[in-house]
């Protein structure tokens, strides 16, 4: 026969662990766009601070190695932020996934359990 107060408790640990689930998304996204945020002024600040020394320049010898040391310090900066932006992501996937790992695994034994 249908428990009705198994069902209720039932459906409240879903909806608590969903709830927890989107607000731990929520953190995370949102510290995403913050480090994206952040990356994005730096980078504009660096690239102001090279146009105006480059304008400032008198030689092609100091053009060319101003442009070069740019050029590296911005493939190297957008190197380590995008492995830290891929750790940024891993973390949410780990933590959005955390709420339902428990029912996961309880579902997933009970299963195992019948099927044998």
């Amino acid at each position: 026969m249908f428990n009705f107060d198994e069902a209720s408790k039932k459906s409240k640990e879903a909806m608590d662990g969903m709830l927890k689930s989107y607000s731990e998304v929520a953190k995370g996204f949102q510290a995403i766009a913050t480090e994206a945020s952040d990356y994005s002024k730096k980078s504009f600040q660096d690239m102001t601070t090279f146009v105006e020394a480059l304008a400032a320049s008198r030689s092609i010898e100091a053009v060319y190695e101003l442009q070069t040391n740019y050029i590296k310090s911005t493939c190297e900066g957008f190197i380590a932020e995008a492995g830290k932006m891929g750790d940024m992501y891993a973390e949410l996937a780990k933590s959005a996934y955390k709420p339902y790992e428990a029912p996961v695994a309880k579902s997933t034994a009970v299963v195992t359990a019948n099927a044998a």
